[in-house]
């Protein structure tokens, strides 16, 4: 009887997996990589006393972000905090993404304007200026029984009407660097606490 060599069956495998990654090698997926929107290279321009950039600023660019300035200075006919603020550029970035459309969707085929608001809040011009769009939301606003307490997205939606009330809750950290941005040159810087000085002896 003839021996025989026994050669591994976990060699033979290896072996054979080796031959065939040497032929066939494994291509590694690339990893998308989120780039930042370009923005056309054009030079700040202001909107009252917001110094307004190219961009981009939270993905924003400065079209954008002209609108999102014309909120801001809505928002101070009414004296509101930066908190105001905020919210105002959220529910804009939720409805519009800061762009001001003169077209509506399924839900509001009349809904115009970086709000989206409809015809119940006035005339299409009123609703496609984005200042006057901005105070009439901060009117509303502010009858919002403690809408300075509530969660931002709850503010928007008892204005909006939004179907899902949590929806806006995703734009608030955008809404937040935008504010910041334009308010970098607006708000006054805090006031340094005087050093108190003693009295040299004579």
């Amino acid at each position: 009887m003839l021996s025989r060599a026994l050669v591994p069956v976990g060699l033979v495998v290896a072996v054979a997996v080796a031959a065939f990654l040497f032929i066939h090698p494994v291509q590694t997926p690339e990893v998308e990589i989120p780039t930042v929107p370009a923005c056309p290279a054009v030079p700040s321009v202001t909107v009252d006393r917001w110094v307004v950039p190219a961009g981009p600023v939270a993905g924003f660019c400065q079209t954008q972000l002209v609108n999102a300035a014309q909120v801001l200075r809505a928002s101070q006919a009414f004296d509101l905090s930066v908190h105001g603020e905020e919210i105002g550029v959220m529910t804009a970035i939720g409805e519009s993404s800061l762009r001001n459309i003169d077209y509506g969707d399924t839900a509001g085929p009349d809904s115009r304007g970086i709000f989206q608001q409809r015809g119940n809040y006035g005339a299409l011009a009123d609703r496609m200026d984005p200042y006057t769009a901005a105070l009439a939301f901060f009117q509303r606003m502010r009858g919002v029984a403690n809408w300075e307490s509530l969660p931002p997205t709850v503010v928007a939606h008892t204005v909006q009407r939004n179907a899902d009330p949590d929806y806006y809750a995703q734009y608030w950290d955008a809404a937040v660097t935008v504010v910041d941005a334009l308010n970098r040159d607006v708000l006054p810087t805090a006031v340094p606490t005087p050093v108190a000085t003693g009295t040299l002896a004579g």
